[in-house]
C-alpha cells in the first residue's frame, strides 16, 4: 500500500513540477476537509443505546438459507465455517469497529475507482464479519442502482429492490431479507435503468434513509455504492455517511485513479484503503 501512495504523490509532483521539492509521502500528515451537514441522516448516534437482543426472530423480514456452495464459488468467506481467509475480514471488521466505536459512527459506505475491483465482495464478507460481533445488529443496503449485485454474490432471488420501496411500490419488509445469520438484514436493488443520481437526490431516498438509520439505535449500515469513476453517484453520496472505505484493485487500478478516487471524496470521510487482489 505503502508502494501505491508513494506512485500516486510522485505522479501528482511530476504534474506540478515538484519532484525533489517536496517530501515523501509517507513523510505528510493528510488533513481531513470539512463534511458538509448530511441531508440523510441524523447526528452521528453514540454507543449508549441498549444492545441488540442475543435471539433475534425475524416475524416479518424473509429468511433465506444460503447454499455454501454458492458462498465458496462466489468468494463470500465470511459465511463459511472454519475458512482461514476469513481471518482478513476479521481483522478488518476490527480496524473498522475501533474507528466507528470512537467516534460513535453508524453508516460506512464503500466504493472503488473502477469496476472489478472487488468492493461488493468486500462489503458483503465485511456485513457479514460485523454481524457476528453481538453489540449491534447490521444492515447491509446495495445502493449501486446501475449493477446491483449484492444479492447475487450471496445467491438470493429477489421480488423487488430499494428503489421499489422509494418509490413506495413495496415495503421495507417486502424487500429486506435475512441470509440466516442472527444480525444481518439486507436491502438487496434491482437494476434501474434511468438516472440513478436522480433516485439517490430524490424525497423518497432521504426518508428511507432516516428510516433506517433511526429506526435501531444499535444497528451499523454498510452501503455498496457504484465505482467512483463511473458516474456521480458516490460523488453524490458519499459526503452525507459517516465513514467512507476505498477498495483498490493492485496491478488495475492506476495511482492516477486513485489520486483521482482521493480527490473526488475531499468532502467525505475516507477512513482508508483497502488493496484487493495483492499477490
Amino acid at each position: 500500500m505503502e508502494r501505491l501512495q508513494e506512485a500516486i504523490a510522485r505522479a501528482r509532483l511530476e504534474r506540478e513540477g515538484l519532484v525533489g521539492k517536496l517530501p515523501r509521502y509517507d513523510q505528510t500528515r493528510n488533513v481531513a476537509a470539512p463534511r458538509p451537514t448530511s441531508v440523510y441522516s441524523p447526528e452521528p448516534r453514540r454507543r449508549s443505546q441498549p444492545l441488540p437482543p442475543e435471539k433475534i426472530e425475524y416475524k416479518t423480514t424473509r429468511v433465506v438459507h444460503l447454499d455454501p456452495d454458492v458462498l465458496e464459488k462466489n468468494r463470500v468467506v465470511a459465511g463459511l465455517q472454519d475458512d482461514h481467509r476469513v481471518e482478513a475480514y476479521r481483522h478488518l471488521r476490527t480496524r473498522v469497529l475501533q474507528t466507528l466505536d470512537r467516534s460513535g459512527w453508524t453508516t460506512l459506505a464503500i466504493t472503488s475507482p473502477l469496476e472489478n475491483a472487488g468492493k461488493t465482495l468486500t462489503a458483503v464478507n465485511l456485513a457479514i464479519s460485523l454481524s457476528h460481533e453481538v453489540n449491534h445488529t447490521v444492515m447491509l443496503a446495495d445502493l449501486d442502482l446501475r449493477a446491483p449485485s449484492v444479492h447475487t454474490t450471496l445467491g438470493v432471488d429477489i421480488r423487488c429492490g430499494l428503489v421499489d420501496v422509494v418509490e413506495r411500490r413495496a415495503s421495507m419488509e417486502e424487500t429486506l431479507f435475512n441470509p440466516g445469520m442472527p444480525r444481518l438484514v439486507i436491502l438487496p436493488a434491482q437494476p434501474l435503468t434511468r438516472n440513478s443520481s436522480e433516485v439517490l437526490s430524490s424525497p423518497g431516498m432521504r426518508t428511507l434513509l432516516r428510516e433506517v438509520t433511526t429506526r435501531y439505535g444499535s444497528r451499523l449500515i454498510v452501503f455498496d455504492l457504484p465505482p467512483l469513476l463511473r458516474n456521480d453517484d458516490a460523488l453524490l453520496f458519499t459526503p452525507y455517511v459517516d465513514a467512507t472505505l476505498l477498495v483498490i484493485e493492485e496491478g488495475v487500478n492506476t495511482p492516477e485513479e486513485v489520486e483521482r478516487s482521493q480527490q473526488m471524496m475531499q468532502h467525505a470521510n475516507l477512513i482508508g484503503t483497502i488493496l484487493n487482489k495483492a499477490r
